[in-house]
């Protein structure tokens, strides 16, 4: 198999010239490098195979400005550039056949925020021509929020469209032509905030979702039925999520937690009921599935601890197997993911990243046996320049096995490096992973180790790991992460005397705290669009509306009185270390009376922080000038503290 390089696309997006030689740089990496990601989703392939469409990132008075594009493969141009509002970003975006593409809106607040979804759905033709508003706030009639079920398999320019209205206990489902915007109801399913899963005849059978309690609930509609019925407790346990079909319909694959463990893969008969399991990790979750067909099985299975590992669920003999083998071949160190392919399965698009690449998409035609290269993730970024990040476990001190990773820059044999600890965000299912992290490679290419520790709450475990920090945050939690620091520093080529933690959105709450229980611990402390008053958090600022409370009492504590003490705040006089505070004056996940009210207790406390504030920046900021200073400071900052 060869794999001739096509000139990148991306360049005809962005106007971003490549990166220098893989040869070691004489000075250090430019900033640069590491901020501003080209792609916040997969690009995805046209049915017939000849087009990509892809959501971009072009520059708007040196703001990030996202949209989608349509790129022609054989002649390498852009055929369309549809631009979104800023902080606006495409989302969940497909083909609903060769000439139409089906959209959602999100929100994105900020480069360090979640992208959230608005519950709107736009579609649009390959060109940008005949756009039309199919569902949403906007329109003037919705009363909820809409999301994509699927595309039938026919590609006839019709979506099955799910509609959550507010305050409702249903769920409705309705096929609709993104042409007209005409739509006729399907089914509803006595479910609030449900998800449908839809056989590839285009039957709905499955849906799901939780009571207000957070309850996991399955529902199911049998042959020809109106009505849906509850799977019982017994059958579902703690999770019985199904996600996919067998080609015939007759078998459906799950995620399924007996009690609380971590999710394996099974596969359940749909007439019979008997059920197997498909793919299990002992360490982790099951939590990526891949096929080429959408009429067919899928064909392998990603675990999500450490290095990701492919499960097979296919013979040895199947051609998508053996594709799957021959690329990982190819690309060793690295996970190759299949996202989808033309309708003939004769072209397949797939994604090759690993810890020290941020990912490339290339596109397999089976008629030559070739792969092209077609776009890449971080232009700036040069793999054989990153660092090493190596998988982790050790033992918690109540026994508990915790699992992480230590991103560790190249050093002389014997030499001890500063570390900087950085919890990831929460409250809950946050986790950190093996792939690209620009945080860690950053550092690293400053010469600093990071260690990121999955603590309790952490999601890729199972549920009943995620539910372990309810009312933990100051005390287990801690614990986790403490253990991991002093874990590294007797296990790898750590100096247990440079160390600072960093961490952003609500891994900073964790990391201000650790530091105020532990004094002594770190030399520093840094907190980027940071939580520091869990009260706050519950009840003020845009993640209130919608929700954010409910998951501060689900998943931190549901307590007042627990919300004060476990905040950063209030634990400010404890705190000896240095600490950074960065902030954005528009931050609308965690409003900037976070950082004020930490910056007063610290200052009250006689431990003046230093302070970077940027009035008109989000959660995270978006002007590339702004995120390159914030890793400028970031490096003085440690520079200064850490220095032998």
């Amino acid at each position: 198999m060869t794999f001739p390089t096509l000139p990148l696309l991306l360049p005809l997006l962005l106007a971003q010239t490549a990166a220098a030689a893989a040869a070691p740089p004489a000075a250090p990496i430019p900033i640069r490098a590491f901020v501003g990601d080209e792609l916040l989703a997969p690009p995805k392939l046209s049915p017939d195979g000849k087009r990509l469409v892809l959501a971009t990132r072009t520059l708007f008075k040196d703001r990030e400005v996202r949209g989608l594009a349509v790129l022609a493969l054989e002649s390498a141009t852009t055929e369309a550039l549809m631009p979104f509002p800023p902080e606006q970003v495409p989302m969940n975006f497909t083909w609903v056949s060769n000439t139409r593409i089906v959209a959602a809106r999100g929100f994105r607040a900020g480069s360090r925020g979640p992208v959230l979804a608005r519950g709107e759905v736009l579609a649009v033709n390959r060109d940008g021509s005949q756009a039309r508003y199919l569902f949403g706030l906007a329109s003037g009639k919705s009363q909820g929020y809409g999301y994509v079920a699927s595309v039938p398999a026919q590609y006839d320019g019709h979506v099955s469209l799910a509609e959550v209205m507010w305050h409702h206990d249903s769920t409705y489902l309705h096929d609709m032509d993104t042409a007209t915007g005409y739509r006729t109801t399907i089914t509803q399913v006595p479910q609030a905030h449900a998800t449908f899963l839809l056989q590839h005849d285009g039957q709905p059978r499955f849906a799901y979702g939780h009571d207000e309690g957070g309850k996991f609930q399955l529902w199911r509609r049998g042959d020809g039925a109106r009505d849906w019925q509850r799977v019982p407790d017994s059958r579902v346990g703690s999770l019985l999520q199904p996600i996919a079909f067998s080609a015939d319909d007759s078998e459906f694959f799950a995620l399924h937690s007996a009690a609380g463990g971590p999710e394996v893969l099974v596969a359940e008969h749909l007439a019979r009921g008997a059920r197997r399991v498909a793919a299990a990790d002992p360490a982790g979750d099951i939590d990526t599935l891949m096929q080429v067909s959408r009429r067919d099985a899928p064909f392998a299975a990603l675990s999500s601890v450490g290095i990701p590992r492919v499960h097979y669920l296919k013979p040895d003999g199947d051609r998508d197997v053996q594709l799957h083998r021959e690329l990982s071949r190819h690309f060793k160190d690295a996970v190759v993911e299949f996202i989808n392919a033309s309708e003939d399965g004769g072209k397949v698009l797939f994604s090759v990243r690993s810890d020290r690449d941020p990912g490339s998409y290339y596109l397999y035609d089976r008629a030559t046996n070739k792969a092209n290269l077609l776009l890449a993730r971080m232009l700036g970024i040069v793999p054989e320049q990153m660092a090493e990040r190596r998988p982790i476990a050790f033992q918690g001190r109540d026994g508990t096995t915790l699992h992480g990773f230590l991103t560790m820059p190249a050093h002389a044999a014997g030499a001890k490096l500063p570390l900087v600890l950085i919890p990831h965000d929460g409250p809950n299912g946050f986790r950190d992973r093996w792939y690209f992290d620009a945080d860690a490679q950053f550092l690293a290419s400053r010469g600093y180790a990071t260690l990121q520790v999955n603590h309790r709450g952490s999601g890729g475990m199972g549920p009943a790991f995620e539910r372990a920090a309810f009312g933990q945050w100051g005390g287990k939690v801690l614990d986790d992460l403490a253990d991991g620091v002093r874990w590294a520093a007797g296990n790898a080529d750590i100096d247990g005397n440079r160390m600072c933690v960093f961490g952003t959105g609500f891994g900073a709450l964790p990391a201000l705290t650790l530091a105020a229980r532990e004094p002594k611990l770190f030399k520093c402390a840094i907190g980027y669009a940071g939580v520091y008053d869990v009260g706050l958090y519950a009840g003020e600022g845009f993640m209130s509306e919608i929700g954010s409370g409910e998951n501060v009492e689900r998943f931190v504590t549901d307590k007042r009185a627990e919300m004060k003490a476990l905040s950063a705040t209030t634990q400010a006089a404890s705190i000896e270390a240095a600490v950074l505070l960065i902030h954005g004056g528009e931050d609308r996940i965690a409003p900037d009376s976070h950082a004020t009210r930490m910056r007063a207790a610290l200052r009250k406390a006689g431990r003046e922080p230093e302070w970077f504030h940027v009035d008109d920046e989000g959660h995270g900021f978006h002007k590339l000038d702004n995120q390159v200073e914030v890793y400028r400071r970031l490096e003085a900052f440690l520079a200064k503290h850490l220095a032998r």
